[in-house]
């Protein structure tokens, strides 16, 4: 099974000073092997190739990496959901949803949200599913559901981004006051007006930190 061949190549490869620099990096939260991003995926690369000549996204392996004590192992299934984001479908959302919801730090919800925000663009369903994480007690899955439409730029769905971004202002969290600002910034590169419009309306309500993130480009 490939799990216990990509965990023999990360203990291989490890690196004990780099291990600690990255689980400092974390606060500690996650055990590290210590590899850096390129040299990781570089262990998985050809893998990923074979597996999208497969078009079918093994769950097992996924489950099994998710389960790992160590921290490269949630970046490879991020990895792998990227890799394999157009065999996503709809029925697949409670399966990711467990990874948004466990082991959750900003590294792999925010690479979680690109497999989403990629299926939310075949299926209008996760429009209305990022609604409901828009106010879902938890704040990594409310990040989700601000940060899904990155990069969207013309494909951008302005009124689920407003209503979205409403439905957390005023709050104290500074994860969500960030993630608030990173989508008003990107989107201000595609529609600076609508961006600037949406800060002018909301300025009282909004946090500094979302005000100066989405300024920038402004």
């Amino acid at each position: 099974m490939f799990y216990q061949e990509l965990k023999a190549n990360f203990e291989e490869k490890a690196n004990p000073e780099q291990a600690q620099q990255l689980a400092g990096y974390m606060r500690n939260q996650f055990k590290f092997y210590g590899l850096h991003t390129p040299e990781r995926r570089k262990i998985y690369h050809d893998f990923l190739l074979r597996e999208k000549k497969k078009k079918k996204i093994d769950w097992n392996l996924l489950n099994r990496a998710w389960e790992d004590q160590y921290r490269e192992m949630q970046y490879f299934v991020c990895d792998y959901l990227i890799a394999m984001k157009k065999y996503l479908t709809y029925n697949d959302i409670d399966r990711i949803e467990r990874f948004v919801r466990t082991k959750q730090w900003w590294d792999t919800v925010d690479s979680l949200i690109k497999p989403i925000g990629d299926l939310g663009l075949r299926d209008a369903r996760i429009n209305e599913l990022m609604l409901e994480w828009s106010t879902d007690s938890d704040f990594w899955v409310r990040r989700v559901a601000i940060e899904h439409q990155l990069l969207r730029k013309k494909k951008m769905n302005t009124d689920l981004l407003a209503q979205i971004i409403e439905n957390n202002l005023n709050s104290q969290e500074f994860f969500i006051n960030k993630a608030i600002g990173w989508a008003l910034r990107d989107y201000s590169k595609t529609n600076s007006e609508w961006a600037r419009q949406f800060i002018a309306e909301n300025y009282d309500r909004m946090a500094k930190l979302s005000i100066i993130e989405g300024s920038k480009y402004l």
